[in-house]
């Protein structure tokens, strides 16, 4: 018959493994597979595998083989087992058995060249991280023989402490010595100082007796020294008061008030005048160097609550004008704008300055920064009905006046 088609490499080696599996119990053995019966199964697929397969062209052996392979229980299902017992037993339809296996064999051979490839780099990464580790390794020992080094100075260097230790713990000892000693001494000295104080105390209490009769009789002495003084005092005020009218020194202008104010303003405004009116208040006012405070909107919209903002703050800034022409105060009306981004320019009376609150801060808060400004003793006077802002400048050492008193003198 025609020889079939070479096997696959596997297919092959499955072969000889079932025929080297029931090769004792072929009859006959063939003379050179007889002292390879004698084996072991898997060293008659090892040594004999050549000699089982060139016997295997011998027609009649193959089917005695195949008889036998028949008998053993088929160790899988897998394509390679079919085709090995299907190419021995050569049944109908065996090739196309054979042939399905050897394709599938091809794709499994491919996959196995890829396998290979692939691990070839893997042992290719493999002996590059062994040469990575190697070359850690020799750094690592080079590290350690350095730690060893550093270990060997640090632990000279440690005897070296304990002796430097050892000698200052002496000098601990000589010093505790020495207090104990300075301490003795002390307690000597302070019995010695008691004895002195004890003796001093008496010298005191004559002397101040000897003071006392002293007093009573410089008393008489003192008044008449008090009477020279005071004349002294006025001759000072005087001529200090004559030097400036003869240098024709300026009244001192600004107050410490400007910056604050100066950091509100947006635009200058003009000035005018207006007629004047009488009131409590005045007297206050009228003090040297005063300083009116005038928390706006809380003034208007209780007096003029129909009008509009614009009214209430003229309003408001006008009146103002014969207060201050008649007291000569210094004069601030501060105006809430905190939720408004616009600031408007408008006409004041002399000596009348009028500020907005910066945006996002309250006209309240205005307030505290002007009268903290003020220096103490200063006449401060802040005219609102805000609870809270009266609090807080009467904490602050300024006056606090309700708006009812402020209306007395501009309605």
């Amino acid at each position: 018959m025609t020889d079939p088609a070479p096997l696959p490499e596997r297919l092959r080696l499955r072969v000889v493994a079932l025929v080297s599996a029931v090769l004792p119990s072929i009859t006959p053995v063939p003379a050179p597979l007889r002292k390879i019966a004698g084996f072991a199964p898997a060293r008659r697929a090892r040594l004999g595998g050549t000699a089982i397969w060139d016997a295997l062209d011998d027609d009649e052996f193959r089917r005695h083989a195949a008889v036998q392979v028949a008998a053993l229980p088929a160790a899988s299902d897998e394509p390679l087992e079919l085709a090995a017992r299907a190419w021995l037993a050569r049944e109908d339809g065996w090739e196309s058995v054979v042939e399905d296996a050897a394709a599938t064999l091809g794709d499994d051979h491919a996959r196995e060249d890829q396998d290979r490839a692939e691990l070839g780099r893997l042992a290719a990464q493999v002996a590059a991280l062994q040469a990575e580790l190697a070359a850690t390794r020799s750094e690592h020992r080079d590290e350690l023989e350095r730690a060893r080094a550093d270990h060997k100075v640090l632990r000279q260097r440690l005897g070296e402490a304990r002796g430097v230790l050892r000698g200052a713990q002496e000098e601990r000892d000589a010093a505790h010595a020495e207090r104990d000693r300075a301490v003795a001494a002390a307690a000597a000295a302070t019995t010695a100082a008691e004895a002195d104080v004890r003796r001093l105390r008496a010298q005191l209490e004559e002397s101040e007796a000897a003071l006392a009769a002293t007093r009573r009789d410089t008393r008489s002495d003192r008044d008449a020294a008090s009477i020279r003084a005071r004349l002294l005092l006025d001759a000072v005020v005087e001529s200090a008061t004559g030097l400036r009218r003869e240098l024709g020194l300026p009244a001192v202008s600004g107050s410490p008030g400007d910056a604050v104010e100066s950091a509100l303003a947006t635009t200058e405004v003009p000035t005018s005048s207006a007629p004047a009116s009488a009131a409590l208040l005045e007297q206050t006012l009228a003090l040297p160097r005063a300083r009116l405070i005038v928390d706006g909107y809380n003034v208007t919209k209780s007096t003029w609550p129909s009008a509009s903002l614009e009214a209430q703050r003229s309003r408001l800034v006008a009146a103002l004008g014969p207060v201050v022409a008649r007291s000569g105060a210094e004069t601030t009306v501060v105006f809430d704008a905190a939720e408004s981004t616009t600031r408007t320019a408008m006409p004041a009376p002399r000596g009348v300055r009028v500020v907005f609150s910066p945006e996002g801060v309250i006209a309240d808060d205005v307030i505290r920064q002007l009268v903290a400004a003020e220096p103490p003793g200063r006449v401060v006077v802040v005219v609102s009905d805000d609870q809270a802002v009266v609090r807080d400048v009467v904490r602050a050492r300024a006056r606090a006046v309700p708006a009812s008193s402020l209306l007395g003198l501009i309605t």
